[in-house]
Formats: structure tokens, sequence, C-alpha cells
């Protein structure tokens, strides 16, 4: 009679371990492009010596010396401060404007030509125009970002809320729902997959226009700091802002997707169910 070894036997992880293993496998799979192009970026400049395209060691030693030891974090900061202010400002203009030419019907014929107008109005062209009436500081640059964080939040949540099914109306209805109760209830929530994507597009157009902002006739701010190194030659400096900035927009979007992901759990749940 043959007596099983332990190595005989298959060894079957638990549901748990395997479950845990999957996640840190998806949580992987978004990595492997952007590890490959900085390994590339590695050893691809590793013996250049060209003053315009340094090594990346180089930059990232000077990264850490700018931005930590020799106190260019504070750039960061003031862009940080003008873009959450300006893009709060403009996609609460946004949605509070979405809602009302929803439900205002002759205002929203009236205001249709001028919305999209101004909406492909290239925001930098009023750079001079937003000089002369704001001057150089930073109001100036809140103020651009506001606008140009307007439109994508306002037509998303026009065409979010004139999307949703009249049925939904008539239940209201009939449950005796007042104007405001319908409003929060069901029109804000029917209509926040479509809002959430044009805070997502706004949150774009606001970072660019920062920068933007921040190259004219700025006193800090990432884009300033840009500027101001490759006016002065220093190519390693130069390329610690743009490095900076790359980090600071992709940071900001993960986070908006994580918060997106939180507060409309429900809906992709629902989606989910639906296509099981």
């Amino acid at each position: 009679m043959t007596r099983l070894t332990t190595s005989a036997v298959p060894t079957v992880l638990p549901s748990r371990s395997r479950s845990g293993v999957r996640r840190v496998l998806s949580a992987l799979v978004p990595l492997w492009l952007p590890v490959l192009l900085i390994a590339a970026w590695w050893f691809a400049s590793a013996s250049s010596k060209s003053p315009f395209f340094p090594p990346l060691h180089d930059i990232l030693v000077e990264t850490w010396n700018q931005w930590v030891v020799f106190g260019a974090w504070a750039n960061a900061v003031s862009s940080l401060r003008n873009l959450l202010l300006g893009y709060l400002v403009g996609t609460l203009i946004g949605i509070i404007g979405g809602s009302l030419l929803w439900r205002v019907r002759y205002l929203r014929v009236a205001a249709n030509p001028l919305i999209y107008f101004l909406y492909v109005l290239p925001a930098p062209a009023l750079l001079p125009a937003m000089i002369a009436i704001f001057g150089i500081g930073d109001v100036r640059q809140i103020a651009l970002i506001a606008l140009g964080s307007i439109w994508p939040t306002l037509l998303n949540t026009l065409d979010g809320m004139r999307g949703i099914d009249t049925v939904k109306f008539d239940t209201a209805k009939a449950l005796r729902l007042g104007g405001w109760r319908t409003y929060w209830r069901l029109v804000l929530p029917g209509a926040a997959p479509q809002i959430a994507a044009g805070l997502r597009a706004s949150l774009t157009i606001g970072i660019v226009l920062m920068v933007v902002s921040e190259m004219v006739a700025a006193q800090s701010g990432i884009g300033f700091f840009i500027l101001q190194a490759q006016a002065e030659f220093a190519i390693k400096k130069m390329w610690t802002g743009i490095l900076v900035l790359a980090l600071l927009g992709t940071v900001l979007n993960y986070l908006f997707v994580f918060a997106e992901r939180r507060a409309l759990r429900w809906y992709y749940r629902s989606r989910a169910l639906g296509s099981s």
C-alpha cells in the first residue's frame, strides 16, 4: 500500500489569499508601461552629453535640490492654491448654470449661442484682457482658471439633466415630491455620472490654464519657475519644473478618480450588475 507524501498533495490557496493575489496583480497591471518608459528614459539618457537633454539621474538629483532643499515647493503651493480656488469657483458656476438652463427653457434657448461662443473661445487668448481687468496678481490667474473650468461642467450638467427618463419625473409627481426634493433626490443623482465627467474635464483644463497664466506676468508658480529657468538657460532646473508639473497633474487626476469612485459607488455597482 503506497503512502501519499506531502509533496504529492496539491496546495490550494484559500479564497481570501487568491483574491488578495488578484488585487495585487490588478494593481500592478497599470504600472508596467510607465515603469518600462522610465527605465528606457533612464538608460537612453545615461550617457547623454547634450545640455538640453541631461540624464534622468541628474534631473532627479536637481529636482530634490530645487524643490526640497532650495524651497521651490513654494511655487507648487502657489499653483495649487490658485488652481483649487479657480476650479471650485468655475465648477460651482457650471453646476448652478447648467441647472438653471435645464430648468428654464427660454433661458436655455436664449443663452445657447453665447455659451457655445465662449466655449470654443480659447481661454489663453483672454490673458491680455484678464491682465487689463485684474492686474498681474493671483486674482487674474484664478479668474482665468475659473473661466475655463465653467464650460465642460456646465454642458455636461445640462446634458445629464436633460437625459433623465421622464418616467422618473412622473414617479416623483406621484410621490408628491416638491421641486427642491425632486432636484436633490432625482435630478442631481441622475445626472451625477455626467457631471463627474465634466468635472474631470474641467480639472484638466484648469491645470493647463494654471500653467499658462503663470507664464505671463506672474511672480510665482510652477509655470513661472519653468519659464524663469528657461530664460536663465538652466536646463536641468527647467526639466525639474516639467517633472513636478507632470507628477502633480497625475496625482490630482488619480485623486479625482478615487473620489469619483467613492461618490458614485452606487452607479458603478449598478453597471456591474447590469453587465453580469
